[in-house]
């Protein structure tokens, strides 16, 4: 079962990566600089694949929530061709900003991107109440595991925004999170 679950996380991915149209070389032109950063980036970015205790869809929401609050667009890019190569809805990718009102997400989707949220201001706050909420929901390493893509995100979004990585068409001409500013 935890291998049909970390092929269905690495799908996503094998379908949209190739479809960079431009920038593809931005991040990597960067961290070559730095191999141990570029090796301890891509380790962490296969931990989180490999840990497959969490539905894709929902760590695809966190992710995306958290590029749009920290407006990372290269992360908007290919987060939402990633979120709808994981069936993330038009309507979902839409409604992002007003998740709380949108009748496009259910109960465990709100959770999990107002965990998303939570994480993802400055300073990061989440609540007791919401780590309550959370732990009814899904077990301890599930909840590990989304806090982890969630922090992993705002990582990646502010060192694409402060290395200047451009978005690489990913989601030319598709529906796409737009940045909550």
């Amino acid at each position: 079962m935890a291998v049909v679950s970390i092929v269905s996380q690495i799908r996503p991915y094998a379908r949209v990566l190739p479809a960079a149209r431009r920038n593809r070389r931005d991040l990597v032109r960067w961290l070559r600089r730095r191999p141990q950063i570029l090796a301890g980036t891509a380790t962490y970015e296969m931990a989180l694949l490999a840990s497959a205790r969490v539905d894709p869809r929902l760590k695809q929401l966190a992710e995306l929530k958290a590029a749009a609050l920290v407006t990372c667009e290269f992360c908007l890019d290919i987060g939402s061709a990633l979120a709808r190569a994981t069936g993330i809805t038009e309507a979902q990718l839409r409604d992002l900003p007003k998740f709380r009102d949108s009748d496009a997400f259910d109960a465990g989707e709100k959770l999990v991107l107002e965990l998303a949220e939570a994480m993802s201001g400055t300073p990061a706050y989440v609540p007791d109440e919401l780590r309550d909420r959370l732990l009814e929901r899904f077990s301890p390493a599930q909840l590990a595991e989304l806090a982890a893509t969630v922090a992993w995100e705002n990582n990646r979004g502010r060192l694409n925004i402060a290395l200047g990585v451009r978005p690489c068409g990913f989601s030319e001409g598709a529906a796409c999170a737009l940045a909550e500013r």
